[in-house]
């Protein structure tokens, strides 16, 4: 948008002023004399950039040239800001899948919302924020910040630094604010003598012969383009939360006694004992006495953090060094470094940490030995009797994908198993394949003897089986912790901060300028300001009252049509 004339170009650009003019302008930059036929045409004259063309107004654009056109226009950011508005409004339907605990979303949205909740899932609004459609609006919302503020920043600097004293009287006459009056006196000590009382005003007051140039707060016309600077930083800082290690805010699943790797750092944590305590009948708040309510009162956390030193791949044993120590409550996290861990919830359901089976010849039940078989650190192979079990594959929780073959259907442990690979006597070089699962109602529920029949070619020679409780041990609790981390977040607030001290700048600070000039005993003036004309004139009016000139706010408003 050509906030000055339009769209017309101009080829010859020297003004009588003498000063030359880059192609494209439409005022002289010098003395502000209207350079072609549809500036001189307009009744008042808006100088936001003091006549300055922009890179956008540039005649015979190139391909890049359009691209910089389409980016630096206030309507396509408009239209951008609308459309991520109107894709963040959709997000909000429905709860997004990140604040689920543990949902399968290709069916949670249509048993929870129906066949709405379906198509939303299919859309891709169950995931609206971290989805390439919207890291792409705000990519272009970002490039679309930068070119504006590059396209109208450097003319802006270029016209406020060189500002010539001297203006044209076609300029003078058409600003919103301007006045002609006659003068006793001479021009240049009538100049002299009025540029004191402005700058009691506060202004900065430059003269030159029998002209004057005043302005104030200069520095607010800077106040969008700070505002540009905070909402760009604001913009990285919320992109770069997408990177690996910058951002975290997942939730995990901590059985107690054993220490848990959170993804994507170098840190585990334990679950070093969980207690709850609940409500007496006594103590429940009134609307739910009576009605068999059992509510915690307080549950907590004791969590030891390790930072691991060797072994940090999954499947290894982890050399761990403690590095804190905390009881995790309710709004109390654990807090090391920028990582969190927040109080979720829990599960009193004993999950398993390790097993000792027995390995027995199907056959005859003759017994070749025990070994200890930990659910999340195994090791690679074990020596029972004759017998050597390599771990091939290990299942959190053991599934049939849709070409019906094993699975691991998520990392939390619903149904572990461990496909063996069993070598020793009278059997095949290649050793024969077995499937182990833990719980007996695993067990059933995915027929372990007739998996193994089939992988063994029909025929069932081993069994996998544990003896007594006393071979189980179990982790009598679980705790689920919010783990956040989010190092990109200080960043988020210097954004913030930077955008509001540009609203502070644009919104509660007024450049002001006025000019004036004296020929032959005549007066003009003329003034502009970006916003608070009334308090503009009301400024000028006393000046001039006090240089004896009969003149009210009222008589200083053009109204159009006085051009020269």
């Amino acid at each position: 948008m050509n906030e000055q004339t339009g769209n017309s170009r101009i080829q010859n650009t020297k003004c009588e002023c003498g000063h030359q003019n880059p192609v494209g302008t439409v005022l002289c930059e010098a003395c502000g004399k209207p350079l072609n036929e549809e500036a001189a045409a307009q009744d008042l004259l808006e100088m936001r950039y003091d006549g300055v063309a922009r890179r956008s107004q540039k005649d015979n654009p190139g391909v890049i040239d359009r691209v910089w056109n389409f980016f630096s226009s206030v309507k396509v950011a408009i239209y951008l800001i609308t459309i991520t508005t109107i894709g963040a409004m959709l997000g909000s339907i429905y709860p997004q899948e990140s604040t689920f605990l543990n949902i399968d979303a290709s069916v949670y949205y249509q048993e929870n919302y129906g066949q709405l909740g379906h198509i939303y899932y299919l859309l891709g609004l169950s995931h609206t924020y971290t989805s390439w459609w919207f890291v792409l609006l705000l990519v272009l919302i970002g490039a679309s910040l930068v070119i504006c503020s590059l396209d109208r920043v450097l003319p802006l600097y270029k016209a406020l630094s060189r500002q010539r004293i001297p203006k044209h009287l076609s300029f003078l006459k058409r600003q919103r604010v301007s006045l002609e009056a006659d003068i006793h006196g001479d021009g240049v000590q009538w100049v002299e003598h009025v540029a004191p009382k402005i700058r009691k005003k506060g202004y900065r007051v430059r003269t030159d012969g029998s002209t004057l140039l005043a302005e104030k707060q200069r520095f607010s016309r800077w106040g969008p383009y700070v505002l540009h600077i905070g909402l760009i930083v604001f913009l990285l800082a919320v992109l770069a939360r997408g990177l690996p290690g910058l951002h975290m805010d997942t939730h995990m699943a901590f059985p107690e006694g054993q220490p848990k790797l959170i993804p994507d750092t170098s840190y585990y944590l334990q679950n070093d004992g969980f207690s709850v305590q609940f409500y007496s009948e006594e103590d429940l708040p009134k609307e739910f006495q009576g009605k068999g309510k059992i509510l915690p009162e307080k549950f907590e956390t004791k969590a030891i953090l390790y930072e691991c030193l060797a072994g940090c791949e999954l499947g290894e044993e982890p050399q761990l060094k403690e590095v804190m120590r905390h009881n995790i409550e309710v709004n109390h996290p654990l807090n090391y470094e920028g990582l969190k861990a927040y109080q979720f919830d829990y599960d009193l359901t004993p999950t398993l940490i390790s097993v000792t089976p027995a390995l027995t010849d199907a056959v005859t039940g003759e017994e070749y030995g025990t070994f200890k078989l930990d659910m999340n650190y195994p090791e690679k192979a074990y020596k029972v009797g004759p017998y050597t079990l390599t771990v091939k594959d290990l299942y959190t929780d053991f599934g049939l994908n849709a070409d019906g073959k094993p699975a691991n259907m998520s990392s939390n442990p619903n149904a572990p198993a461990f496909l063996f690979l069993i070598e020793g006597p009278d059997l095949p070089e290649t050793g024969v394949q077995y499937f182990y699962f833990p719980k007996q109602i695993d067990k059933e529920r995915f027929q372990q003897d007739a998996l193994n029949r089939q992988l063994g070619g029909g025929e069932l020679k081993f069994d996998l089986q544990v003896s007594s409780m006393e071979n189980v041990e179990l982790s009598e609790s679980t705790t689920y912790l919010n783990i956040r981390i989010d190092k990109a977040m200080p960043f988020v607030w210097v954004g913030a901060g930077i955008g509001m001290l540009g609203l502070v700048l644009g919104f509660y600070f007024q450049h002001r300028r006025i000019w004036l000039r004296v020929d032959h005993g005549v007066l003009t003036l003329g003034a502009h300001t970006n916003k608070n004309w009334f308090g503009l004139r009301r400024e000028i009016a006393a000046v001039l009252k006090e240089m004896d000139l009969d003149v009210d706010e009222k008589s200083l408003v053009n109204n159009g049509g006085n051009k020269a």
